[in-house]
């Protein structure tokens, strides 16, 4: 993509002529970054477009010239729809991890993406799976696809330089064998999944006072509090990160040497992708997944799926000794850490940036909600009494009437006994519905 793309410095007009549209914001960040690096040397601009930040710094770098725009789907759209991001001039449009983005719902926003770019292009589409919808999407938008599948001989299967354990749990003791887990001699930085947004943002906490300098990362925290917690998990000023499975898409990390399951996994595709976080480059590393008793008919189904051995789990709880002996954690080791061993700075220790107006605008025609900082204008209400008619015509005031146009003095009586409410009757048919007999 980046030898098709042509910088400022060989003659380019910082129009975008490259587009890459990825379902959530920390993939976003993840491959603008990824995207910059190998660009650098050639003088290539890539600009992040997604949602959670301010509109100007985005607008601005549009304006000030880029050659690749890396983005989500809604930050894109909205950005296209104001002028600001201009798609005329697009060469190559990359649309990764598509089913994920179909299962996110973006699938509408992209294809009006699609229809903003010009017909002569190159089109990559990345996914995992080619649901229905996404085979769909790529014969109505590409012009004679070739399908090439990318797999490896253990495609579908666990790494093997990962070793694993798989342990029955209570979801009470659940946080005391996750103390100890994270107490494991020689462990680096520890990923722990979860399936609810509650459930991580509650285990991060509930770490945070056992004396572990742990983060979460899920949907419903700000934009700049996940960069923050994603920053200081980079750097090691936070060595445990919680996360979602949505969350954590996009998240490459080096220096993760344990995997911890809090949660069992929907299916095996999401257990091999969450414990892939380890073992990585020849590295070693340690998968942890706690079933509850609830779970365990989820759990035997993924292991059926993947033919591994741990059809029935043991029973294990935080003093149970095979804990220690498995994942060399000392003999002793509590529910706390202890206090000589917090040397991680903490989450508090990174900054969280400022983002910003996010970019809740009033809509157009004055139909959104005001700005707190606009004057409200003064509101005029007359004094006089107002009187409703059900013929819709005026109501007198003050015992006066209303100027008419030479309205005879039949419609006049009608329209003062109109005024009077009356009891309304329902014939069949519809006709003369609420209305007197007609005359004879």
């Amino acid at each position: 993509m980046l030898q098709r793309v042509v910088p400022a410095a060989e003659g380019g007009d910082g129009v975008p002529q490259a587009l890459v549209v990825v379902p959530t914001r920390e993939l976003c960040v993840q491959v603008a970054r990824d995207l910059g690096t190998a660009g650098a040397k050639r003088g290539i601009r890539v600009q992040a477009i997604y949602g959670g930040r301010a509109y100007e710094p985005q607008v601005q770098a549009l304006q000030a010239g880029v050659e690749v725009v890396v983005g989500t789907p809604g930050r894109l759209l909205d950005l296209a729809q104001q002028g600001h991001l201009i798609l005329g001039k697009v060469r190559v449009l990359v649309l990764d991890e598509a089913d994920e983005m179909l299962d996110l719902g973006f699938l509408p926003d992209i294809e009006r993406i699609l229809g903003m770019v010009p017909d002569k292009r190159q089109t990559m589409l990345f996914s995992a799976t080619m649901p229905g919808p996404i085979v769909n999407l790529a014969r109505q938008f590409m012009t004679q696809p070739t399908h090439i599948r990318a797999h490896g001989n253990d495609e579908g299967s666990t790494v093997p330089q990962t070793t694993q354990f798989i342990y029955r749990a209570h979801n009470l003791d659940k946080p005391e064998l996750l103390a100890r887990v994270l107490q494991a001699r020689g462990r680096g930085l520890v990923m722990v999944f979860c399936r609810t947004k509650r459930t991580a943002q509650k285990v991060a906490d509930e770490l945070v006072e056992r004396g572990f300098a742990a983060a979460a990362v899920h949907g419903d925290l700000g934009q700049g509090a996940r960069e923050q917690a994603l920053r200081a998990f980079r750097s090691g000023k936070v060595d445990v990160l919680v996360a979602t499975d949505v969350a954590a898409r996009g998240i490459d990390v080096t220096g993760v040497s344990h995997v911890v399951n809090y949660q069992c996994p929907e299916d095996e595709k999401t257990y091999v992708h969450r414990i892939g976080r380890t073992g990585r480059a020849g590295q070693t590393g340690v998968a942890v997944t706690l079933v509850d008793w609830d779970d365990i008919p989820r759990w035997q189904l993924i292991n059926k799926a993947l033919d591994l051995d741990f059809t029935d789990p043991p029973e294990t709880y935080s003093t149970s000794p095979w804990v220690y002996t498995d994942l060399d954690v000392p003999e002793g080791s509590s529910g706390r850490l202890p206090r000589a061993q917090r040397t991680r700075e903490g989450l508090g220790a990174e900054t969280l940036e400022d983002l910003g107006e996010t970019g809740k605008r009033t809509r157009s025609g004055g139909s959104g909600p005001a700005r707190a900082d606009e004057p409200r204008p003064a509101a005029t209400r007359s004094g006089r009494p107002r009187r409703r008619t059900r013929s819709g015509g005026a109501a007198t005031v003050g015992g006066e009437t209303p100027a008419a146009t030479d309205a005879p003095a039949g419609e006049a009586g009608a329209s003062d006994a109109a005024a009077a409410p009356r009891r309304r009757r329902r014939r069949r048919g519809g006709a003369n519905r609420g209305s007197a007999e007609p005359a004879a």
